[in-house]
């Protein structure tokens, strides 16, 4: 059954217009052409970020002019979108998806790396859409809400969902979780709301298995946080971890990224039985990296292309250095304080890589199909 593009998205953002209006937080709009056009706008259309009325409608209504500012901010993020979907992105997906398709074809190990990676493939793809949608709207005049900000720098499960996806995990917090009490209740009632988001942000994504498990698991994250965040602590101080001032960040950082890794291979899976089966599979792993170490046995190990897997570690390893520069600001923001020969550099340092490194295989944006 063909449902229209970008349904999730824009049926969310529709209802936070008339949730708002009922709440009496957002007087109702008469012009039923912007309506339409907060509902339907393009550059966020098809993969968000979801938008609140508060944000656009104003937006709609004011007079726009040419603003040289906006342009460059906005092609510059476009740019960078590019870059992470087409360069890194799609680049991963050589290896994921042939992995991911026949899971039982592939070594442990090879099932560990593909999950790994998977994990900076959906990042670049989603966020690189979301730089795409936020650079159109600028140059156009138009503002929209970050959607990322840095996830896999997060120490914990609650920090990564604030800075994933962050127009979606809003919406669940302000029209779900809030309602039904959020935090402000008992203990089990509190626990209870996080199972409920959770597991409605699992059917969002989709009216599959591998969805809820996704959902379900990160419910179980959230709930296991909250739940032993004080014993955590104090095991944390009488190891002395918190003594060494990097070491416990690093740590819980770790930590964090296989956690959410390990949940999206729910997320990527054919079905719940390949995700069951790649879970059974890995701790072969530790087995065939020792055959590996020992008897110097490669062909157990890895079996994908070693130059395809070096030069994707390559762009992760180069991804996870520019974020690092970047600190907590955007890529435009960061680049607007630099010299204009560094700013052009970069331009044409992204634009060749794009043209020249950039896979085009018809592979659409993976939020697309939500």
């Amino acid at each position: 059954m063909a449902l229209p593009i970008g349904l999730s998205f824009h049926t969310f953002q529709a209802m936070s217009y008339t949730i708002e209006v009922y709440r009496g937080q957002q007087k109702p709009e008469r012009h039923f052409g912007i309506y339409a056009l907060y509902v339907m706008f393009y550059p966020q259309l098809v993969a968000g970020p979801i938008e609140r009325p508060q944000n656009m409608l104003h937006q709609f209504h004011e007079r726009k002019h040419f603003n040289y500012h906006n342009v460059v901010n906005g092609l510059r993020s476009m740019l960078w979108g590019m870059f992470k979907k087409t360069v890194i992105a799609d680049r991963l997906a050589l290896i994921t998806d042939p992995v991911f398709n026949d899971p039982h074809s592939h070594s442990a190990t090879t099932l560990l790396f593909a999950s790994i990676l998977f994990s900076f493939q959906i990042y670049c793809d989603f966020s690189g859409y979301s730089d795409i949608a936020l650079g159109s709207a600028r140059v156009m005049g138009f503002t929209l809400m970050e959607n990322f900000n840095h996830p896999y720098k997060a120490k914990t499960i609650a920090e990564f969902w604030r800075n994933w996806h962050i127009s979606l995990s809003t919406w669940f917090k302000d029209y779900v979780y809030v309602p039904l009490g959020g935090s402000r209740v008992k203990r089990s009632r509190m626990c209870f709301n996080i199972l409920c988001v959770f597991t409605l942000s699992g059917l969002w994504h989709g009216a599959n298995w591998t969805f809820i498990a996704w959902g379900l698991l990160h419910a179980f994250y959230m709930i296991f946080g909250a739940v032993t965040m004080q014993p955590r602590h104090t095991i944390s101080n009488f190891i002395g971890i918190n003594r060494v001032k990097w070491l416990a960040p690093l740590i819980q950082q770790f930590i964090t990224f296989m956690l959410v890794t390990m949940a999206w291979i729910f997320f990527r899976a054919n079905s719940i039985w390949d995700a069951i089966y790649i879970f059974r599979k890995l701790p072969q792993s530790f087995t065939e990296s020792k055959l590996f170490f020992e008897k110097n046995i490669p062909s157990i190990t890895l079996d994908v292309p070693f130059l395809q897997l070096f030069f994707s570690l390559a762009l992760i390893l180069l991804l996870i250095f520019i974020q690092y520069v970047e600190g907590n600001v955007t890529m435009s923001t960061y680049l607007d304080k630099k010299p204009r020969i560094i700013r052009w550099s970069v331009y044409y340092v992204l634009t060749l890589s794009v043209i020249y490194l950039g896979v085009f295989q018809n592979k659409q944006f993976i939020y697309f199909q939500f």
